[in-house]
């Protein structure tokens, strides 16, 4: 028996809910406010079969461009052969959610300015290693 080439091919336990969260959606998801410009994640819901993104761009992440009443328009690169295009895809916005990378550089420009700060009030100058982004 040949492989099917339909749509959600391959999505069985991709877009199962998980465990004790099925059921009625909560209406966190729906009051979140998404602009243009915002840095999202897409994370297909199986539990709404309308406005779901094709399986390739679950878990990838994006930045809106446009936003409609139950929908945003999300811009996401994607690699064919030998280049990088950005795809515009239309999702509703029970598949999406805003991205911590954002946070995370933004807490990280804090804290370094912190840290500069502090150096320049006692007069001690800072080594690189200090500014660079930790691996944990």
């Amino acid at each position: 028996m040949t492989n099917t080439n339909g749509y959600r091919r391959g999505t069985r336990y991709l877009f199962a809910r998980p465990f004790r969260k099925h059921g009625v959606i909560p209406l966190s998801t729906y009051m979140k406010v998404y602009k243009r410009g915002d840095i999202v994640d897409i994370k297909g819901n199986g539990a709404i079969q309308k406005g779901l993104p094709h399986k390739f761009y679950h878990g990838k992440t994006g930045r809106i461009f446009n936003v409609t009443p139950h929908a945003v328009g999300v811009i996401v690169n994607k690699q064919v052969r030998n280049r990088i295009m950005q795809k515009r895809i239309n999702v509703r916005i029970e598949h999406v959610k805003h991205s911590n990378s954002r946070l995370d550089f933004l807490n990280r420009v804090k804290k370094i300015e912190l840290l500069k700060k502090e150096a320049k009030e006692k007069n001690i100058k800072l080594d690189e290693s200090q500014l660079k982004r930790k691996v944990i």
